[in-house]
């Protein structure tokens, strides 16, 4: 218990430069509150006590404004930072090292008694604002944006950013520093710009091609009109 306690602590000053003390992670910080009614809801869940189980999660979500459904599974070295908003539904797995930022949703799609939830892989960071949506799986090490709504699979080492979210697979390189898996928002891909940029391109292209066709059709109509020339006038 004192050991996963420890995780916990560290896994916040290792994660959130905000931190100063022990007694202020241990008494101000609201993700990590919710994770500890998280484990006694889900400690109920399992021995099928699921009205006590939703009771815990409940008052979990009434103390920290996040809800964590139960039934969920939720890997080590788990972090939620700022929490407010944040939904992880019942079918969801969350493997380790993962982070979530305020107002995420892990949400589903149907309403049939079945795996409806995303699963989290391990060393995933999704940012602020951000849904998940369905039975679908986010590879390990990757980064989803702030905002970004996910519906597809995502492979791993991938940032994912956008409505819907479309997705920039980073050069083959694995994220090996833990202590910097953050999501650096000032060099997320903007994969709009790039499709607005190659649209501006693409119409700039065609423009061109109009304006030369005219210059030709031009030429074509003081032929017809005039006549063809030669190079002396006859």
């Amino acid at each position: 218990m004192f050991a996963r306690l420890h995780d916990d602590i560290r896994v916040v000053f290792e994660r959130d430069p905000a931190a100063r003390s022990a007694i202020e992670v241990l008494i101000c910080y609201p993700g990590l509150h919710a994770q500890w009614f998280y484990r006694v809801a889900h400690w109920f869940w399992v021995r099928r006590l699921h009205t006590l189980a939703r009771l815990v999660s409940h008052l979990g979500r009434f103390f920290t404004g996040i809800e964590i459904h139960p039934g969920a599974t939720i890997g080590r070295n788990f972090f939620i930072d700022h929490g407010m908003g944040v939904v992880i539904g019942e079918t969801a797995e969350i493997g380790e090292n993962v982070t979530l930022y305020h107002g995420v949703t892990l949400g589903g799609v149907s309403w049939r008694k079945e795996k409806r939830h995303p699963t989290v892989g391990d060393h995933v960071v999704i940012g602020a604002g951000a849904k998940v949506l369905g039975p679908i799986v986010i590879g390990e090490y990757s980064r989803i944006g702030a905002n970004s709504v996910v519906v597809k699979d995502i492979e791993p080492h991938s940032v994912v950013v956008g409505v819907p979210g479309r997705v920039r697979r980073r050069a083959g390189e694995a994220v090996e520093d833990h202590q910097h898996e953050d999501l650096q928002h000032n060099v997320l891909h903007d994969t709009t710009m790039d499709l607005l940029q190659q649209i501006s391109a693409r119409l700039a292209a065609v423009e061109a091609e109009i304006a030369q066709d005219e210059i030709q059709f031009e030429a074509q109509k003081v032929v017809e009109t005039n006549g063809y020339q030669g190079p002396w006038g006859i």
